[in-house]
Protein backbone atom coordinates (compact mmCIF):
# COMPACT_ATOMS: atom_id res chain seq x y z
CA UNK A 1 0.00 0.00 0.00
CA UNK A 2 1.27 3.78 -0.92
CA UNK A 3 2.77 5.07 2.56
CA UNK A 4 1.31 8.60 1.01
CA UNK A 5 -2.25 7.17 2.26
CA UNK A 6 -1.08 7.78 5.61
CA UNK A 7 0.39 11.16 5.29
CA UNK A 8 -1.67 14.25 6.17
CA UNK A 9 -0.19 17.05 3.70
CA UNK A 10 -1.50 13.79 1.09
CA UNK A 11 -4.63 15.58 1.74
CA UNK A 12 -3.75 19.57 1.25
CA UNK A 13 -5.07 21.51 -1.17
CA UNK A 14 -4.72 25.23 -1.84
CA UNK A 15 -8.08 27.36 -1.34
CA UNK A 16 -8.29 31.07 -1.29
CA UNK A 17 -9.83 32.25 1.63
CA UNK A 18 -12.24 34.10 -0.75
CA UNK A 19 -13.60 30.59 -1.47
CA UNK A 20 -15.08 30.14 2.00
CA UNK A 21 -18.54 30.80 1.96
CA UNK A 22 -20.02 33.14 4.27
CA UNK A 23 -23.91 32.82 4.54
CA UNK A 24 -26.61 30.07 2.40
CA UNK A 25 -27.64 31.42 -0.97
CA UNK A 26 -31.37 32.46 -0.89
CA UNK A 27 -32.85 29.37 -2.50
CA UNK A 28 -30.45 26.27 -1.25
CA UNK A 29 -30.70 24.36 -4.35
CA UNK A 30 -29.73 26.83 -6.99
CA UNK A 31 -26.24 26.43 -5.49
CA UNK A 32 -23.40 24.62 -8.01
CA UNK A 33 -22.96 21.29 -8.35
CA UNK A 34 -19.75 19.29 -9.68
CA UNK A 35 -20.76 16.02 -10.86
CA UNK A 36 -18.27 13.65 -11.40
CA UNK A 37 -18.10 10.19 -12.61
CA UNK A 38 -16.00 7.97 -11.62
CA UNK A 39 -16.20 5.92 -14.60
CA UNK A 40 -15.29 7.79 -17.27
CA UNK A 41 -13.42 10.51 -14.54
CA UNK A 42 -15.53 13.45 -16.19
CA UNK A 43 -16.45 16.50 -14.69
CA UNK A 44 -19.80 18.25 -15.32
CA UNK A 45 -20.99 21.63 -13.78
CA UNK A 46 -24.45 21.87 -13.11
CA UNK A 47 -27.36 23.21 -10.08
CA UNK A 48 -28.25 21.75 -7.30
CA UNK A 49 -31.98 21.06 -8.64
CA UNK A 50 -30.56 18.93 -11.56
CA UNK A 51 -29.55 16.48 -9.07
CA UNK A 52 -32.73 14.80 -9.85
CA UNK A 53 -31.81 13.83 -13.51
CA UNK A 54 -28.95 11.48 -11.69
CA UNK A 55 -31.33 9.90 -9.57
CA UNK A 56 -33.80 6.83 -11.31
CA UNK A 57 -36.55 4.93 -10.00
CA UNK A 58 -35.63 2.35 -7.22
CA UNK A 59 -33.05 4.04 -6.31
CA UNK A 60 -32.48 4.82 -2.61
CA UNK A 61 -31.76 8.60 -1.27
CA UNK A 62 -30.56 8.69 2.34
CA UNK A 63 -30.59 11.54 4.45
CA UNK A 64 -29.45 12.40 8.17
CA UNK A 65 -32.50 13.85 10.18
CA UNK A 66 -30.20 15.07 13.09
CA UNK A 67 -31.14 18.39 14.30
CA UNK A 68 -28.39 21.54 15.24
CA UNK A 69 -29.09 22.28 18.73
CA UNK A 70 -27.94 25.90 19.51
CA UNK A 71 -24.97 24.37 21.44
CA UNK A 72 -22.67 27.86 21.86
CA UNK A 73 -22.91 29.05 25.43
CA UNK A 74 -21.15 32.14 26.95
CA UNK A 75 -20.80 32.32 30.74
CA UNK A 76 -18.53 33.10 34.03
CA UNK A 77 -16.88 31.18 36.35
CA UNK A 78 -18.56 31.58 39.64
CA UNK A 79 -15.48 32.52 41.73
CA UNK A 80 -13.46 34.40 39.55
CA UNK A 81 -15.92 35.85 36.67
CA UNK A 82 -13.74 34.77 34.24
CA UNK A 83 -15.42 34.11 30.73
CA UNK A 84 -15.99 30.92 29.67
CA UNK A 85 -17.49 29.31 25.86
CA UNK A 86 -18.54 26.14 25.82
CA UNK A 87 -19.90 23.62 23.14
CA UNK A 88 -22.03 20.89 23.72
CA UNK A 89 -20.93 17.38 22.57
CA UNK A 90 -22.77 14.69 23.31
CA UNK A 91 -25.89 13.95 26.17
CA UNK A 92 -24.99 11.70 28.54
CA UNK A 93 -27.98 11.16 30.30
CA UNK A 94 -30.61 14.34 31.53
CA UNK A 95 -28.37 16.75 33.27
CA UNK A 96 -24.80 15.57 32.02
CA UNK A 97 -22.89 16.40 29.15
CA UNK A 98 -19.41 16.21 27.17
CA UNK A 99 -18.82 19.31 26.18
CA UNK A 100 -15.95 21.34 24.69
CA UNK A 101 -14.92 24.45 26.88
CA UNK A 102 -12.78 27.73 26.44
CA UNK A 103 -10.48 28.23 28.15
CA UNK A 104 -10.41 24.50 29.64
CA UNK A 105 -7.20 24.45 31.24
CA UNK A 106 -7.36 25.97 34.57
CA UNK A 107 -11.36 24.11 34.98
CA UNK A 108 -10.37 21.40 37.29
CA UNK A 109 -13.11 19.10 38.81
CA UNK A 110 -15.59 21.46 41.08
CA UNK A 111 -15.22 24.43 38.92
CA UNK A 112 -18.39 26.28 38.72
CA UNK A 113 -19.94 28.47 35.69
CA UNK A 114 -22.73 30.44 35.28
CA UNK A 115 -25.26 31.31 32.41
CA UNK A 116 -27.64 32.84 33.56
CA UNK A 117 -29.84 32.47 36.93
CA UNK A 118 -31.96 29.52 35.36
CA UNK A 119 -28.64 27.42 34.56
CA UNK A 120 -25.03 26.73 35.45
CA UNK A 121 -23.20 24.04 35.49
CA UNK A 122 -20.20 22.05 37.57
CA UNK A 123 -17.46 20.21 36.07
CA UNK A 124 -17.26 16.33 37.01
CA UNK A 125 -14.04 15.30 35.33
CA UNK A 126 -11.22 16.23 32.23
CA UNK A 127 -10.81 14.03 29.92
CA UNK A 128 -7.60 12.60 27.95
CA UNK A 129 -8.23 15.19 24.95
CA UNK A 130 -8.98 18.47 27.63
CA UNK A 131 -12.93 17.56 26.86
CA UNK A 132 -14.84 18.14 30.14
CA UNK A 133 -17.55 15.85 31.41
CA UNK A 134 -20.13 18.78 32.87
CA UNK A 135 -23.57 18.26 34.95
CA UNK A 136 -25.55 21.23 34.48
CA UNK A 137 -28.24 22.59 36.99
CA UNK A 138 -31.44 24.52 35.05
CA UNK A 139 -34.60 25.92 36.60
CA UNK A 140 -36.83 24.80 33.70
CA UNK A 141 -37.02 22.83 31.01
CA UNK A 142 -33.14 22.27 29.35
CA UNK A 143 -34.04 22.37 25.98
CA UNK A 144 -36.32 25.61 26.44
CA UNK A 145 -33.41 27.08 28.35
CA UNK A 146 -31.11 26.53 25.43
CA UNK A 147 -33.22 28.12 22.91
CA UNK A 148 -33.25 31.28 24.81
CA UNK A 149 -29.56 31.09 25.88
CA UNK A 150 -27.42 29.41 22.85
CA UNK A 151 -26.17 29.98 19.86
CA UNK A 152 -26.16 27.84 16.56
CA UNK A 153 -22.99 26.52 17.03
CA UNK A 154 -21.28 28.12 12.90
CA UNK A 155 -18.25 26.75 12.57
CA UNK A 156 -14.91 28.98 13.09
CA UNK A 157 -14.51 30.29 9.61
CA UNK A 158 -17.73 31.67 9.02
CA UNK A 159 -17.10 34.95 10.36
CA UNK A 160 -20.63 36.37 10.29
CA UNK A 161 -23.98 35.90 12.39
CA UNK A 162 -26.31 33.95 11.30
CA UNK A 163 -29.98 36.01 10.76
CA UNK A 164 -32.05 32.78 10.40
CA UNK A 165 -31.08 29.48 12.84
CA UNK A 166 -33.29 27.70 10.13
CA UNK A 167 -30.37 28.36 7.48
CA UNK A 168 -28.11 26.04 9.22
CA UNK A 169 -30.75 23.65 9.70
CA UNK A 170 -31.75 20.71 6.86
CA UNK A 171 -35.83 21.33 5.98
CA UNK A 172 -35.79 17.27 7.14
CA UNK A 173 -34.14 17.60 10.61
CA UNK A 174 -36.49 16.10 13.69
CA UNK A 175 -34.04 15.12 16.38
CA UNK A 176 -31.94 17.41 18.48
CA UNK A 177 -28.74 16.04 19.23
CA UNK A 178 -25.78 17.77 16.53
CA UNK A 179 -23.50 20.39 17.21
CA UNK A 180 -22.77 21.33 13.81
CA UNK A 181 -25.41 20.71 10.12
CA UNK A 182 -25.05 17.60 7.88
CA UNK A 183 -24.25 20.44 5.37
CA UNK A 184 -24.71 18.46 2.48
CA UNK A 185 -29.01 18.21 3.22
CA UNK A 186 -28.93 21.85 3.15
CA UNK A 187 -29.30 22.29 -0.31
CA UNK A 188 -32.33 20.01 -0.51
CA UNK A 189 -35.58 21.99 -0.44
CA UNK A 190 -39.35 20.27 0.67
CA UNK A 191 -40.36 20.78 -3.26
CA UNK A 192 -37.14 18.90 -4.51
CA UNK A 193 -37.32 16.17 -2.19
CA UNK A 194 -41.24 15.42 -3.51
CA UNK A 195 -39.88 15.92 -6.92
CA UNK A 196 -37.58 12.95 -6.19
CA UNK A 197 -39.93 11.15 -4.54
CA UNK A 198 -42.47 11.28 -7.55
CA UNK A 199 -39.58 10.28 -9.43
CA UNK A 200 -39.97 6.52 -7.92
CA UNK A 201 -36.39 7.66 -5.64
CA UNK A 202 -37.27 6.26 -2.22
CA UNK A 203 -35.80 8.70 0.62
CA UNK A 204 -34.93 7.38 3.75
CA UNK A 205 -34.07 8.80 6.54
CA UNK A 206 -31.05 8.36 9.59
CA UNK A 207 -29.62 9.64 11.99
CA UNK A 208 -26.39 10.72 13.43
CA UNK A 209 -25.57 13.43 15.69
CA UNK A 210 -22.78 15.20 14.41
CA UNK A 211 -20.26 15.87 17.21
CA UNK A 212 -16.62 15.93 17.67
CA UNK A 213 -15.98 13.01 15.24
CA UNK A 214 -16.75 15.20 12.08
CA UNK A 215 -15.17 17.73 12.24
CA UNK A 216 -12.45 17.45 14.59
CA UNK A 217 -9.32 18.75 13.08
CA UNK A 218 -6.04 16.12 12.41
CA UNK A 219 -3.50 17.76 14.14
CA UNK A 220 -0.68 14.46 13.81
CA UNK A 221 1.39 13.88 10.78
CA UNK A 222 0.02 9.91 9.92
CA UNK A 223 -3.19 10.09 10.00
CA UNK A 224 -3.40 6.36 11.72
CA UNK A 225 -2.32 8.11 14.97
CA UNK A 226 -5.50 10.00 14.63
CA UNK A 227 -8.42 9.38 17.05
CA UNK A 228 -11.91 9.95 16.10
CA UNK A 229 -14.58 11.05 18.90
CA UNK A 230 -17.11 8.38 19.18
CA UNK A 231 -20.87 10.19 17.46
CA UNK A 232 -24.17 8.15 18.02
CA UNK A 233 -26.49 6.61 15.36
CA UNK A 234 -29.64 5.28 14.56
CA UNK A 235 -31.01 3.32 12.08
CA UNK A 236 -34.49 1.88 11.92
CA UNK A 237 -35.84 -1.92 10.82
CA UNK A 238 -37.79 -0.35 8.77
CA UNK A 239 -34.98 2.40 7.11
CA UNK A 240 -32.38 -1.11 7.26
CA UNK A 241 -35.23 -3.07 5.16
CA UNK A 242 -35.86 -0.37 2.38
CA UNK A 243 -31.91 -0.46 2.00
CA UNK A 244 -31.59 -4.16 2.22
CA UNK A 245 -34.27 -4.94 -0.18
CA UNK A 246 -32.60 -2.11 -2.67
CA UNK A 247 -29.63 -3.53 -2.89
CA UNK A 248 -31.33 -6.98 -3.40
CA UNK A 249 -32.73 -6.09 -6.56
CA UNK A 250 -29.37 -4.35 -7.97
CA UNK A 251 -30.95 -0.72 -7.16
CA UNK A 252 -28.40 2.00 -5.80
CA UNK A 253 -27.96 3.22 -2.15
CA UNK A 254 -26.70 7.39 -2.57
CA UNK A 255 -25.55 8.95 0.59
CA UNK A 256 -26.88 12.60 1.42
CA UNK A 257 -23.30 14.01 3.18
CA UNK A 258 -20.31 12.24 4.99
CA UNK A 259 -22.43 11.54 8.15
CA UNK A 260 -25.04 9.25 6.26
CA UNK A 261 -22.02 7.62 5.08
CA UNK A 262 -20.53 7.01 7.84
CA UNK A 263 -23.38 6.07 9.56
CA UNK A 264 -24.55 3.41 7.02
CA UNK A 265 -21.19 1.66 6.57
CA UNK A 266 -21.22 1.65 10.51
CA UNK A 267 -24.16 -0.70 10.47
CA UNK A 268 -23.50 -2.87 7.91
CA UNK A 269 -22.15 -6.34 8.27
CA UNK A 270 -18.88 -7.90 5.99
CA UNK A 271 -21.85 -9.35 3.60
CA UNK A 272 -23.39 -5.81 3.39
CA UNK A 273 -26.43 -5.71 4.86
CA UNK A 274 -27.54 -3.54 7.56
CA UNK A 275 -28.95 -3.98 10.62
CA UNK A 276 -31.05 -1.98 12.89
CA UNK A 277 -28.76 0.24 14.45
CA UNK A 278 -28.59 2.24 18.10
CA UNK A 279 -24.74 2.67 19.12
CA UNK A 280 -22.26 5.34 19.03
CA UNK A 281 -19.40 5.02 16.12
CA UNK A 282 -15.76 5.89 15.97
CA UNK A 283 -15.62 5.01 12.19
CA UNK A 284 -12.58 6.99 10.22
CA UNK A 285 -12.73 5.83 6.50
CA UNK A 286 -9.72 6.77 4.65
CA UNK A 287 -8.02 5.38 1.03
CA UNK A 288 -8.24 1.55 1.56
CA UNK A 289 -11.13 1.14 2.97
CA UNK A 290 -14.15 -1.65 0.96
CA UNK A 291 -17.76 0.41 0.60
CA UNK A 292 -19.78 -2.12 2.27
CA UNK A 293 -23.67 0.21 1.30
CA UNK A 294 -22.80 3.41 -0.43
CA UNK A 295 -22.76 3.00 -4.50
CA UNK A 296 -22.89 7.40 -4.64
CA UNK A 297 -22.39 10.25 -2.32
CA UNK A 298 -23.97 13.82 -2.51
CA UNK A 299 -21.59 15.94 -0.33
CA UNK A 300 -19.97 19.49 -0.07
CA UNK A 301 -16.39 20.50 -0.45
CA UNK A 302 -14.10 19.68 2.79
CA UNK A 303 -11.45 21.37 4.56
CA UNK A 304 -8.20 20.59 3.44
CA UNK A 305 -6.04 17.73 5.43
CA UNK A 306 -9.61 16.52 7.36
CA UNK A 307 -11.01 13.15 7.96
CA UNK A 308 -14.03 14.30 5.39
CA UNK A 309 -11.47 14.86 1.78
CA UNK A 310 -10.17 11.55 3.54
CA UNK A 311 -13.61 9.60 3.32
CA UNK A 312 -13.88 11.01 -0.10
CA UNK A 313 -10.46 10.22 -0.95
CA UNK A 314 -11.50 6.72 -0.11
CA UNK A 315 -14.48 6.87 -2.77
CA UNK A 316 -13.24 8.52 -5.54
CA UNK A 317 -9.38 7.89 -5.04
CA UNK A 318 -6.94 10.36 -4.10
CA UNK A 319 -5.62 11.83 -7.14
CA UNK A 320 -9.33 12.21 -8.36
CA UNK A 321 -10.81 13.64 -5.31
CA UNK A 322 -7.49 16.34 -5.70
CA UNK A 323 -8.20 16.72 -9.66
CA UNK A 324 -12.24 18.00 -9.36
CA UNK A 325 -11.40 19.47 -5.82
CA UNK A 326 -8.94 22.19 -7.93
CA UNK A 327 -11.01 22.44 -10.26
CA UNK A 328 -14.34 23.60 -8.18
CA UNK A 329 -11.47 26.35 -6.92
CA UNK A 330 -9.97 27.19 -10.14
CA UNK A 331 -13.99 27.70 -10.79
CA UNK A 332 -15.43 29.67 -8.14
CA UNK A 333 -17.60 27.03 -6.00
CA UNK A 334 -18.20 28.24 -2.68
CA UNK A 335 -16.65 25.73 -0.32
CA UNK A 336 -17.58 24.26 3.16
CA UNK A 337 -20.75 24.09 4.84
CA UNK A 338 -22.58 27.35 3.14
CA UNK A 339 -21.01 25.86 0.04
CA UNK A 340 -21.91 24.37 -3.28
CA UNK A 341 -22.29 20.64 -3.93
CA UNK A 342 -20.86 17.65 -5.78
CA UNK A 343 -22.30 14.34 -6.65
CA UNK A 344 -19.55 11.53 -7.31
CA UNK A 345 -21.19 8.23 -8.77
CA UNK A 346 -20.43 5.04 -11.12
CA UNK A 347 -17.28 2.74 -11.29
CA UNK A 348 -17.07 0.18 -8.49
CA UNK A 349 -16.75 1.49 -4.78
CA UNK A 350 -14.29 -1.57 -3.93
CA UNK A 351 -11.80 -0.37 -6.87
Amino acid sequence: MDKKIFELETYNYNLPEDRIAQFPLEKRDEAKLLVYNKSDKSITHKRFYNIIDYLNQGDVLVINNTKVIPARLYGKKDKTGANIEILLLKRINYTDWEILMKPGKRAPKGTIVIFSDKLSLEVLDTLQDGNKIVRFNFNGVFENILEELGEMPLPHYIKKKLEHNEDYQTVYAKHNGSSAAPTAGLHFTDELLTRIKDKGVKVVEVLLHVGLGTFRPVNVDNILDHKMHSEYIEVTKESADIINNAKKQGNRIIAVGTTSIRTLESSADDNGVIHETKKDTDIFIYPGYKFKIVDAVITNFHLPKSTLIMLISAFCGIDETLRFYNEAVDTNYRFFSFGDACYLYGGENNE
